[in-house]
C-alpha cells in the first residue's frame, strides 16, 4: 500500500527546514500517541462489550439491552480514530499506477497534491460535521438514555485531527516550491468548480458523469487517497449542483461507516492477526501445504475454498477477506506468489461468494421483493460453486507451468501429524459458523467468540502468545479498519447522491421498454448492476432497484430467484472491479498490497467471473434446479 509522504528536496538542508521538520515530527509523535492508544483501547472495549453480550444472553439468560447501543457509539469513534491513525501513517489506500511512472520531482508534486486534496476535503467538511453533531445532540439514545452527540462528535473530531496531521505532513516537506505549487493547483481547481456553479446546475444528471466519473476518476488516478477522492466528488456534486444541506452528506457517511454489521471488520482483522501470532496460522498452513503443497497453485485453491467456507459468517465481504488473508498470504508469498496476484484473487473470491448463505444481500432481496428467503438460500449455493470453478480453472491455467521439482510430496504420516497439530486451528471456522447457525451469537458478535477461542488456543494448546505484540496489533487493527470504513462511508455518500438524482427511476423506466424479452433484460441487468455495484454496495442497490426491477423480471418470464442470483453476482463483480470498486481497495488494504500491483492480474479473474456469471445467467437450472 502506498504511503503519502512529503518529499524533501531543495530546501532540505536549510536551518529553517531542520527546525520546522523537528517541530513537526515532535508534534506528530505526541499527537499520534494520543490517538493510537485510545484507538487500541476501543478495539479491546468492543471485544469485551460484545462478548459480554453473548455470555449474558446465551449462558445467563439475562440480555444486556444496552450492549449493542454502546458498541455502536464506540464503533464510530473507533472508525474515526482508526482513520486518523491510517492518515498519520500514510496507510489510506490510493492508486499509484500512474504516480509510480513519474520521475522523482513529479512524484513529489503528486504526493503533495494528494495531501492538499485530502486537506481540502477535510476543511470543506469540518463545519458540516460539527453542525451534524449538534443536530444529533437533540436525540436521546433509547437504552443508555444519553445524548447522541456523544457518538456523533467522533466525526468532527476525527476530521479535525486528520486535517491537523495533513498540515503537519506539509510542514515537514523539504521543498516549499513544490508545496506552494501543489496547494495553488488544488485551490485553483476548487475555485474553478465553484465559479462554474451557475453552469453546472442546469446540466441535470450529466453532473453525475462530471463528478462521479470525472472528478472521482481524476482523483483516483492522480494518487489522491480513495476515500478523499470519493469525498471530493460527492461534496462537489451536492454543493454545486443541488440545494441539499451538506450536513446530510455527513449523515450518510456516518450511516455507511457505523452500520453495526461492519463492526465485524475490525474484529475479524484482529482475529486474523491473533491467529498468526498464536501459531494457529502456521499450523493450518502446514497441514494444507502437506495436502496441496505439491500441486501447482495449491494454496490458491485453498484461498478460493476458504472464502467460500467463511462467506456469510460476518455479513460483510471485508470481514470475510480479513478472516482469510492474514492466514494464507504470508505462506503463499514465501512460496513465490506475487502480492498483486494474491490480492486480485482475494478480490475475485469476494465477488464469487456474494450468493452464499447466510448472506445479508439475499436476506435483503427477500425482504424488499417478497421472494422466499429460504428459496434464495437454496438457490445461492450452486452459483457460488460455478464461479469458484471458473476461478480455479484460471488458477490452474496460470500455474500450469510452475516448477515444483524441488517440492516433495508429503507422506501419510506427515499429513496425519500436521492434521493433529492443526485440528484446533482448523476447527475455528466451524466453531464460528456453528455459533451463528445455532443462534449463539449474531454476525457481529461471532468474531469475539473466535477471538476468545484463539486466545485460549494460543495460551493453552500452542503455547505461543507474545503479549508485547498486542498493542501494535490493536493499533494496526484500528488503522486498517479506519482506512476501509472511511472508503465505505464516502461511497455511501456517493450512493445517496445517486439515489436522490432520480437515476434509479430513470434506469427502471428505460429497462421496462427493452425489446428481446427475458434474455435482453438479463443482459442489460448484468451491465447495469455491474456498473452500479462499483458505486453502490449490494444492500443499498437492492433496496433501491429491487422493488422496481423484480416485477419487470417476472413480467418478461424470468424466475425471481434466478434473477436475484444474476444481479447479486453482477453487483459483486462491480464491487470488486477497479478503478471504482470499493471492495477491491478493501482487499488491497487487508492484503497490504499497493492497488496498482493487482490491476493487471485482476482482469483475468474478472473474465473468469464473467464466464461463470454468463453460465449462471444462461442456465436458470443452476439457480432454481434444487427448488421444490
Amino acid at each position: 500500500m502506498a504511503r503519502v509522504e512529503g518529499t524533501t528536496t531543495a530546501d532540505a538542508g536549510t536551518p529553517n527546514f531542520s527546525r520546522r521538520r523537528s517541530l513537526g515530527a515532535s508534534l506528530d509523535k505526541y499527537l499520534g500517541y494520543l490517538v493510537e492508544v485510545p484507538a487500541a483501547a476501543l478495539v479491546v472495549t468492543e471485544i469485551v462489550v460484545l462478548f459480554a453480550g453473548v455470555v449474558f444472553r446465551y449462558l445467563l439468560h439475562q440480555p444486556l439491552i444496552w450492549s449493542d447501543e454502546l458498541a455502536s457509539i464506540l464503533f464510530l469513534w473507533l472508525a474515526m480514530l482508526g482513520a486518523v491513525t491510517a492518515f498519520r501513517r500514510g496507510e489510506h489506500m490510493r492508486m499509484t499506477a500512474l504516480v509510480a511512472r513519474a520521475n522523482t520531482a513529479q512524484r513529489a508534486f503528486l504526493d503533495m497534491i494528494a495531501t492538499c486534496a485530502a486537506l481540502a476535503f477535510l476543511l470543506l467538511i469540518v463545519r458540516p460535521s460539527w453542525d451534524y453533531a449538534y443536530e444529533e445532540s437533540f436525540i436521546i439514545t433509547p437504552a443508555l438514555q444519553i445524548s447522541n452527540m456523544w457518538r456523533a462528535t467522533a466525526l468532527p473530531i476525527g476530521i479535525g485531527l486528520m486535517a491537523i496531521f495533513a498540515l503537519l505532513r506539509l510542514l515537514r516537506t523539504g521543498n516549499m516550491r513544490t508545496l506552494l505549487g501543489a496547494a495553488a493547483t488544488v485551490a485553483v481547481i476548487v475555485l474553478a468548480f465553484w465559479l462554474m456553479q451557475p453552469w453546472l446546475r442546469p446540466l441535470g444528471n450529466l453532473n453525475l458523469v462530471i463528478f462521479f466519473v470525472g472528478v472521482a476518476g481524476f482523483c483516483v488516478f492522480a494518487g489522491v487517497p480513495i476515500a478523499f477522492g470519493f469525498g471530493l466528488a460527492i461534496y462537489g456534486y451536492l454543493a454545486l449542483t443541488t440545494r441539499t444541506p451538506l450536513m446530510v452528506l455527513v449523515g450518510r457517511m456516518d450511516e455507511g461507516m457505523s452500520h453495526l454489521i461492519l463492526l465485524a471488520v475490525p474484529l475479524f482483522v484482529f482475529l486474523g492477526l491473533l491467529i498468526e501470532m498464536t501459531g494457529m496460522a502456521r499450523a493450518m498452513v502446514a497441514f494444507l501445504a502437506s495436502l496441496l503443497g505439491h500441486v501447482r497453485g495449491g494454496l490458491h485453491y485453498v484461498l478460493v475454498g476458504a472464502m467460500y467456507l467463511v462467506s456469510g459468517i460476518s455479513g460483510a465481504k471485508a470481514a470475510d477477506m480479513a478472516a482469510v488473508a492474514p492466514v494464507l498470504f504470508p505462506e503463499m508469498k514465501k512460496r513465490g506468489a506475487k502480492p498483486g496476484d494474491l490480492v486480485a484473487l482475494l478480490a475475485a473470491t469476494g465477488a464469487q461468494t456474494e450468493t452464499i448463505p447466510p448472506s445479508l444481500v439475499l436476506i435483503t432481496v427477500g425482504s424488499v421483493t417478497g421472494v422466499s428467503i429460504a428459496a434464495l438460500f437454496t438457490g445461492g449455493l450452486l452459483p457460488g460453486i460455478v464461479l469458484a470453478t471458473t476461478l480455479s480453472a484460471l488458477v490452474w491455467w496460470r500455474h500450469r507451468g510452475d516448477d515444483l521439482s524441488h517440492v516433495k510430496k508429503a507422506g501419510v504420516g506427515e499429513i496425519v501429524r500436521t492434521f493433529v497439530v492443526a485440528l484446533p486451528a482448523l476447527a475455528l471456522p466451524f466453531v464460528i459458523r456453528a455459533a451463528v447457525v445455532e443462534g449463539i451469537a449474531t454476525a457481529t458478535e461471532v468474531s469475539t467468540i473466535g477471538i476468545v477461542y484463539a486466545v485460549l488456543a494460543g495460551l493453552l494448546l500452542y503455547r505461543q502468545f507474545d503479549w508485547r505484540r498486542m498493542l501494535p496489533m490493536l493499533i494496526e487493527t484500528a488503522s486498517l479498519s479506519g482506512a476501509i470504513l472511511l472508503i465505505i462511508g464516502a461511497a455511501t455518500g456517493m450512493a445517496w447522491g445517486l439515489t436522490q438524482s432520480g437515476f434509479s427511476r430513470t434506469l427502471a423506466a428505460a429497462m421496462t421498454g427493452l425489446p428481446g424479452g427475458g434474455a435482453t433484460f438479463i443482459a442489460v441487468s448484468i451491465v447495469a448492476f455491474t456498473i452500479l455495484g462499483s458505486v453502490l454496495e449490494g444492500i443499498p442497490a437492492v433496496v433501491l432497484f429491487g422493488p422496481l426491477l423484480f416485477p419487470i423480471a417476472k413480467a418478461v418470464g424470468v424466475h425471481e430467484v434466478h434473477y436475484a442470483m444474476v444481479i447479486i453476482l453482477a453487483m459483486g463483480m462491480g464491487l470488486f472491479a477497479p478503478p471504482f470498486g470499493v471492495g477491491y481497495y478493501a482487499a488491497c488494504a487487508i492484503g497490504r498490497v499497493d492497488p496498482a500491483e493487482g490491476i493487471r492480474p485482476i482482469w483475468g479473474y474478472m473474465l473468469a467471473l464473467l464466464i461463470g456469471l454468463t453460465a449462471v445467467a444462461a442456465f436458470p437450472w443452476i439457480s432454481i434446479g434444487f427448488l421444490r
